[in-house]
C-alpha cells in the first residue's frame, strides 16, 4: 500500500533538503532545479508533485511527477518506491527523463503497465560548458522580439515535430506551446538569426538556475545544414548564456545524432552524463 512505501509528496518545509539534492549536480537536475529554485514545492505552484523518498527518516532522492516524470539522485531501492507509486496512480506523464540507470530501472517496473511507447530515446548525452568558445560567434544571433513571434514559431513547431515525432499544435491546437515560446522571448531567452523574414538558426535558453542553465530547441533549417550554422549559432548563445544568465550552459543530444554532437564539441561541450527518455 502507499501508505507503507516510504515516498510523500513535499511541500516547502521540504525545499532546503531538496534544493541540496539538486544543487548537488546542477547540471543533470538543471529542468527539475529550475522549477523548484522558481517555484518552490508546493504542487499549486510547482505545477506538479514531487515525491520524495526518506532513507532514515532523511529525504535521500526526489522524483518530479508532472509532464514528465523525473527521477533525482534515485538508486534502485527509491527506484522501485517511486515506481510503485507511479503505476499505481496510472501514467499521467507524456514521458519519463533522466539518467540512464534510474529511467532504464523505473521503466523495467513500468512497462507492463504503462507500455507500449511512442519510442525510447536509449541514450542521450548530457553534455555541458562553463567556458567561452573557442570558434567566433555568429554576429547575425541575437535574442528574438516578441514583434518576431509569428517568424520564430514556425520554426519552434518544425524543430518540435523533427524531434519528438508529433507536432505541438496536436492536442489543445498549439495554445501551451506557443505560450511556452511567447515567454521565453519576453525573458530574452529565446535566440535566432532571422534573414528576411526566415529563421536561419535558433535555439531556447529553456530551464535556468543560478548555477546552470539548460540550451533547448537547436535548429537549423534543413536545406542550411551543413554550412557552419549551427556551430556559429551556439557559440553565440553560450556566450550570451555565459554573460548573462548562468555559469554553465548545458544540453543534451540524441546519441545517434552525431553532427549536432561533433558541432557541440567544437563549441567546447563535453559530456557530463547520459540521459535516457521514454515518449508516450
Amino acid at each position: 500500500m502507499l501508505g507503507s512505501l516510504p515516498v510523500r509528496v513535499l511541500d516547502d518545509r521540504y525545499r532546503a533538503e531538496a534544493l541540496a539534492i539538486l544543487d548537488a549536480d546542477p547540471v543533470a537536475n538543471v529542468f527539475v532545479g529550475s522549477r523548484v529554485h522558481a517555484a518552490g514545492l508546493d504542487p499549486r505552484r510547482l505545477g506538479a508533485q514531487m515525491w520524495g523518498y526518506l532513507r532514515d527518516g532523511r529525504l535521500s532522492a526526489l522524483c518530479y511527477s508532472g509532464a514528465n516524470l523525473i527521477p533525482v539522485a534515485a538508486g534502485p531501492e527509491a527506484v522501485r518506491a517511486f515506481a510503485e507509486r507511479a503505476q499505481a496512480q496510472g501514467r499521467r506523464c507524456s514521458s519519463i527523463v533522466g539518467p540512464v540507470g534510474a529511467v532504464g530501472d523505473l521503466w523495467e517496473i513500468l512497462a507492463p503497465y504503462w507500455g507500449p511507447p511512442r519510442a525510447v530515446r536509449a541514450a542521450q548525452p548530457v553534455m555541458a560548458t562553463s567556458a567561452v568558445p573557442d570558434v567566433p560567434a555568429d554576429p547575425g544571433v541575437r535574442r528574438v522580439r516578441m514583434e518576431e513571434f509569428d517568424v520564430l514559431y514556425p520554426a519552434c513547431v518544425a524543430m518540435f515535430t523533427e524531434e519528438v515525432g508529433v507536432s505541438p499544435n496536436s492536442g489543445d491546437g498549439g495554445v501551451l506551446y506557443r505560450a511556452r515560446v511567447a515567454e521565453l522571448i519576453r525573458d530574452g531567452r529565446a535566440f535566432a538569426r532571422i534573414e528576411d523574414g526566415r529563421v536561419m538558426f535558433k535555439a531556447e535558453v529553456g530551464a535556468v538556475t543560478p548555477r546552470a542553465c539548460q540550451v533547448q530547441g537547436v535548429w537549423v533549417p534543413p536545406d542550411l545544414r551543413g554550412q557552419g550554422l549551427s556551430v556559429a549559432g551556439m557559440s553565440a548563445v553560450v556566450r550570451e548564456a555565459l554573460r548573462g544568465i548562468a555559469p554553465t550552459v548545458s544540453l543534451y543530444v540524441n546519441d545517434y545524432n552525431t553532427r549536432a554532437r561533433a558541432a557541440y564539441r567544437r563549441v567546447g561541450f563535453a559530456e557530463h552524463g547520459s540521459f535516457m527518455s521514454i515518449l508516450f
